[in-house]
Protein backbone atom coordinates (compact mmCIF):
# COMPACT_ATOMS: atom_id res chain seq x y z
CA UNK A 1 0.00 0.00 0.00
CA UNK A 2 1.37 3.37 -1.01
CA UNK A 3 1.12 6.45 1.24
CA UNK A 4 -0.20 9.40 -0.67
CA UNK A 5 0.89 13.00 -0.03
CA UNK A 6 -2.61 13.79 1.26
CA UNK A 7 -2.30 11.08 3.93
CA UNK A 8 1.14 12.34 4.97
CA UNK A 9 -0.18 15.91 5.20
CA UNK A 10 -3.12 14.77 7.36
CA UNK A 11 -0.78 12.88 9.70
CA UNK A 12 1.59 15.86 9.96
CA UNK A 13 -1.28 18.22 10.78
CA UNK A 14 -2.59 15.87 13.44
CA UNK A 15 0.84 15.53 15.09
CA UNK A 16 1.91 19.18 14.96
CA UNK A 17 -0.63 20.60 17.48
CA UNK A 18 0.46 18.05 20.06
CA UNK A 19 4.10 19.08 19.63
CA UNK A 20 3.21 22.79 19.92
CA UNK A 21 1.34 22.40 23.22
CA UNK A 22 2.78 24.02 26.33
CA UNK A 23 4.38 21.77 28.92
CA UNK A 24 2.10 21.00 31.87
CA UNK A 25 2.17 23.46 34.75
CA UNK A 26 3.96 22.25 37.87
CA UNK A 27 1.58 20.82 40.42
CA UNK A 28 1.17 22.97 43.51
CA UNK A 29 0.33 21.65 46.94
CA UNK A 30 0.47 22.62 50.61
CA UNK A 31 3.83 20.92 51.25
CA UNK A 32 4.22 22.26 54.80
CA UNK A 33 0.57 21.63 55.80
CA UNK A 34 0.06 25.28 56.73
CA UNK A 35 -3.46 26.01 58.01
CA UNK A 36 -5.65 27.53 55.28
CA UNK A 37 -9.39 27.94 55.75
CA UNK A 38 -12.34 30.11 54.86
CA UNK A 39 -14.17 32.04 57.57
CA UNK A 40 -16.99 33.55 55.50
CA UNK A 41 -18.29 33.40 51.92
CA UNK A 42 -20.80 36.27 51.67
CA UNK A 43 -19.21 38.08 48.70
CA UNK A 44 -19.53 35.51 45.93
CA UNK A 45 -17.45 37.39 43.35
CA UNK A 46 -14.46 37.80 45.67
CA UNK A 47 -11.24 36.50 44.08
CA UNK A 48 -10.22 33.24 45.75
CA UNK A 49 -6.69 33.23 47.20
CA UNK A 50 -4.19 30.57 46.26
CA UNK A 51 -3.37 29.80 49.85
CA UNK A 52 -0.08 28.20 50.89
CA UNK A 53 0.33 26.19 47.67
CA UNK A 54 3.85 25.74 46.30
CA UNK A 55 5.50 23.84 43.49
CA UNK A 56 8.17 21.31 44.43
CA UNK A 57 10.81 23.82 43.32
CA UNK A 58 9.29 26.58 45.50
CA UNK A 59 9.19 24.16 48.43
CA UNK A 60 12.90 23.41 48.06
CA UNK A 61 13.66 27.13 47.88
CA UNK A 62 11.71 27.83 51.10
CA UNK A 63 12.92 24.90 53.20
CA UNK A 64 16.05 26.55 54.60
CA UNK A 65 14.46 29.91 55.35
CA UNK A 66 11.47 28.23 57.05
CA UNK A 67 13.83 26.26 59.30
CA UNK A 68 15.80 29.38 60.09
CA UNK A 69 12.72 31.55 60.80
CA UNK A 70 11.06 28.86 62.89
CA UNK A 71 14.12 28.45 65.10
CA UNK A 72 15.05 32.15 65.32
CA UNK A 73 11.80 32.84 67.18
CA UNK A 74 12.89 30.42 69.90
CA UNK A 75 16.48 31.67 69.99
CA UNK A 76 15.23 35.25 70.38
CA UNK A 77 13.03 34.21 73.31
CA UNK A 78 9.75 35.02 71.52
CA UNK A 79 8.61 31.37 71.38
CA UNK A 80 8.53 28.69 74.05
CA UNK A 81 8.66 26.05 71.30
CA UNK A 82 11.85 25.57 69.27
CA UNK A 83 9.84 25.84 66.04
CA UNK A 84 7.41 28.73 65.50
CA UNK A 85 5.52 26.72 62.85
CA UNK A 86 4.34 24.22 65.49
CA UNK A 87 2.02 26.92 66.88
CA UNK A 88 0.07 27.15 63.63
CA UNK A 89 -2.28 24.17 63.82
CA UNK A 90 -3.42 24.90 67.40
CA UNK A 91 -3.92 28.57 66.43
CA UNK A 92 -6.22 27.74 63.50
CA UNK A 93 -9.41 26.85 65.44
CA UNK A 94 -8.85 29.78 67.81
CA UNK A 95 -8.49 32.18 64.88
CA UNK A 96 -11.53 30.71 63.16
CA UNK A 97 -13.66 31.21 66.30
CA UNK A 98 -12.40 34.76 66.92
CA UNK A 99 -13.01 35.84 63.31
CA UNK A 100 -16.40 34.13 63.05
CA UNK A 101 -17.51 36.11 66.11
CA UNK A 102 -16.97 39.48 64.37
CA UNK A 103 -20.42 41.04 63.81
CA UNK A 104 -21.44 41.02 60.15
CA UNK A 105 -18.57 38.78 59.01
CA UNK A 106 -21.00 36.59 57.04
CA UNK A 107 -21.38 39.46 54.55
CA UNK A 108 -17.65 39.17 53.74
CA UNK A 109 -15.54 36.50 52.04
CA UNK A 110 -12.46 35.87 54.16
CA UNK A 111 -9.75 33.22 54.05
CA UNK A 112 -6.93 32.72 56.54
CA UNK A 113 -3.40 31.37 56.13
CA UNK A 114 -1.29 30.80 59.24
CA UNK A 115 2.50 30.46 59.02
CA UNK A 116 4.91 30.70 62.00
CA UNK A 117 2.38 32.55 64.17
CA UNK A 118 1.68 35.02 61.36
CA UNK A 119 -1.96 35.29 60.35
CA UNK A 120 -2.76 36.37 56.80
CA UNK A 121 -6.33 37.65 56.29
CA UNK A 122 -7.25 37.47 52.61
CA UNK A 123 -10.43 38.23 50.73
CA UNK A 124 -13.15 40.87 50.48
CA UNK A 125 -15.01 42.88 53.08
CA UNK A 126 -17.93 45.30 52.69
CA UNK A 127 -16.22 48.13 54.61
CA UNK A 128 -12.96 49.39 56.11
CA UNK A 129 -14.51 49.09 59.56
CA UNK A 130 -15.08 45.35 59.00
CA UNK A 131 -11.44 44.96 57.90
CA UNK A 132 -10.34 46.73 61.10
CA UNK A 133 -12.63 44.55 63.25
CA UNK A 134 -11.22 41.37 61.66
CA UNK A 135 -7.67 42.61 62.20
CA UNK A 136 -8.40 43.30 65.90
CA UNK A 137 -10.06 39.91 66.34
CA UNK A 138 -7.12 38.09 64.74
CA UNK A 139 -4.62 39.97 66.94
CA UNK A 140 -6.60 39.14 70.09
CA UNK A 141 -5.73 35.42 69.87
CA UNK A 142 -2.84 34.49 72.20
CA UNK A 143 0.44 33.39 70.55
CA UNK A 144 -0.23 35.36 67.34
CA UNK A 145 2.89 37.34 66.51
CA UNK A 146 1.79 39.28 63.40
CA UNK A 147 -1.47 39.85 61.50
CA UNK A 148 -1.21 40.78 57.84
CA UNK A 149 -4.56 42.07 56.54
CA UNK A 150 -4.66 41.53 52.77
CA UNK A 151 -8.33 42.46 52.45
CA UNK A 152 -10.08 44.36 49.68
CA UNK A 153 -13.06 46.61 50.33
CA UNK A 154 -15.56 45.31 47.78
CA UNK A 155 -14.72 42.92 44.98
CA UNK A 156 -13.38 45.28 42.29
CA UNK A 157 -9.71 45.77 41.63
CA UNK A 158 -6.66 43.58 41.97
CA UNK A 159 -6.36 41.72 45.28
CA UNK A 160 -3.14 42.04 47.31
CA UNK A 161 -2.67 38.25 47.39
CA UNK A 162 -1.90 35.47 44.92
CA UNK A 163 -4.98 34.01 43.25
CA UNK A 164 -6.07 30.39 43.01
CA UNK A 165 -5.62 28.89 39.55
CA UNK A 166 -8.84 28.43 37.61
Amino acid sequence: MRTTPAVLLAVACAVEPAAAQEPPKPVKQNWFDDPFFQVASGMRSCPVPEGPLLTAEERRAQMHSRLERGTSCWLAGRCADSNAYRYDKPLAPKEQAALAAVPGVRRASVWVVIQRRWVYLQGCVPSRSMAAALDRAARSVPDVEVVLPELMVGTNGHPPYALASP
